[in-house]
């Protein structure tokens, strides 16, 4: 059992009578309706994939804004042969500001810009191969979460834990931490057509520990007659969260009594069912202080400039640890079209330490085996430059990379022409990265699908091809 996992999961019996005695009151809300059949299972219920799987769960990196593949992870030494010369798209070439050096027995090329993550140099397979339909920020965010930016779609952390269910009830089984409000917002960790259940759980992580204890808008009360702490809610008298609930309840069971099954409200229930759960389990698993001062060390925590990313992925190991199918990280904005020397380093400065503590802490626990890390943004940049001091977007050719999960370590496929402009061998659209993400969580991405709308939907449309050079 996961040092985060209570000893206890509270049945939906069990639940509807706590809150209709007035404890956990965002349990209450539906729960009359599902209480009657003991049997039924949770949707958020584990259930087996289509194939063994090499990863258990997915660690999203996420860099938004477009990281510079061409000074991180995708070197090019034609740049500085021609840096200053007139490129084919009007702006001059522009040489990386920084060195690329080998690294581990692979020998990968890496920026001087990630010092710590080039000790793990032998567990990256870098993806140098990638591009995507739209070079704007929105849509190609919305594509590499959902695999569209047309349509409301759910996000790629929804299909995974709609496939494969949560090995804890407990909490969620798919996070966001620190998601940006732009670029789509919520779209970017919803579940769109799929039922409720499945959409993502938004948490802040901030630089203190008092406050990353915190849930938006919640507080933990007092501990009742159970011994079940009931949340409560800052902007809200208790009398008028009881009737807002009490409404909802009659409406979930007067919907349900319509249309006999419907998933959406099922999937409502379940969230209010997993608010109520929640509440043992959250404020423990994001209490940092209860690890070693070594740990902390190890994600640069109480660093500066590394403390509020080390916590994001401190946090998300332990998530990991206890269960949780896909937790995804945001950091940026990597948007850089100016000031790039300073920006970048910053960035880069921020996690290096952090994402390498993260893989180094998931290799020591035999995590990272079966722990799919992914790191990226929704584009890369221009390796031509109009003055030198920014790139601009570039959605032909980038760098993204995959860790552990049943990957090839201290690999590199694909790669971009000369000059880092376009992807020309081993090319991953963003729906291959999708195809290949599934399969390796055990699921053949032509399958796993959703009937809505009139047709059999999946996370890669009409598209997609599995990367099987990549796999170990």
């Amino acid at each position: 059992m996961s040092p985060y996992t209570p000893s206890r999961v509270y049945s939906r019996r069990e639940s509807l009578k706590a809150a209709s005695a007035g404890f956990g009151m965002l349990a209450f809300a539906g729960l009359a309706s599902a209480a009657s059949d003991e049997g039924e299972q949770s949707l958020l219920a584990p259930k087996a994939p289509h194939f063994r799987s090499r990863a258990k769960r997915v660690i999203f990196l996420c860099m938004r804004g477009g990281p510079s593949h061409v000074d991180t992870f995708d070197y090019k030494p034609m740049l500085r042969q021609y840096h200053g010369q007139a490129s084919h798209y009007g702006s001059p070439w522009c040489a990386s500001p920084w060195g690329f050096n080998q690294h581990g027995e692979s020998g990968l090329w890496l920026s001087e810009l990630y010092p710590h993550l080039a000790k793990y140099a032998d567990e990256l397979c870098l993806l140098r191969g990638m591009h995507c339909d739209q070079p704007a920020h929105t849509q190609a965010f919305l594509q590499m979460h959902t695999g569209h930016f047309q349509f409301v779609r759910p996000a790629i952390g929804a299909w995974a834990l709609y496939g494969l269910g949560t090995e804890n009830q407990n909490l969620p089984g798919f996070i966001s931490i620190n998601p940006t409000t732009a670029n789509g917002g919520s779209q970017n960790y919803g579940s769109a057509f799929l039922p409720a259940a499945y959409q993502g759980t938004k948490f802040t992580v901030s630089d203190s520990s008092a406050r990353n204890r915190r849930i938006d808008r919640l507080r933990r009360g007092k501990v009742n007659a159970l011994g079940i702490n009931h949340v409560t809610n800052e902007h809200f008298a208790r009398s008028v969260q009881q009737t807002q609930l009490t409404l909802l309840d009659s409406l979930n069971k007067a919907k349900l009594e319509r249309d006999r099954f419907n998933p959406i409200v099922e999937g409502a229930i379940e969230n209010f069912e997993l608010a109520f759960r929640m509440q043992d389990a959250v404020p423990e698993i994001m209490d940092l202080s209860t690890e070693s001062e070594s740990t902390n060390k190890l994600y640069g925590i109480g660093e500066d400039p590394t403390d509020g990313f080390g916590r994001q992925c401190l946090l998300a190991r332990r998530f990991a640890e206890a269960g949780v199918r896909f937790i995804e990280l945001g950091h940026g904005t990597w948007d850089q079209h100016s000031n790039i020397k300073t920006a970048l380093a910053d960035n880069c400065a921020e996690t290096d330490k952090p994402i390498a503590g993260l893989l180094a802490d998931l290799k020591q626990r035999d995590m990272l085996k079966d722990t799919l890390v992914l790191w990226g943004g929704e584009f890369g940049r221009t390796p031509y430059s109009s003055d030198g001091n920014g790139r601009d977007h570039n959605h032909k050719g980038y760098t993204m990379w995959m860790a552990g999960g049943g990957v090839k370590g201290g690999f590199s496929y694909g790669a971009t022409d000369d000059f880092g402009y376009e992807a020309v061998s081993g090319r991953l659209h963003i729906n291959d990265w999708h195809a290949t993400i599934l399969h390796l969580l055990g699921f053949d991405h032509e399958r796993l699908t959703y009937r809505y709308g009139g047709r059999q939907m999946r996370l890669t449309d009409l598209s997609g091809s599995v990367a099987h050079a990549v796999i170990a």
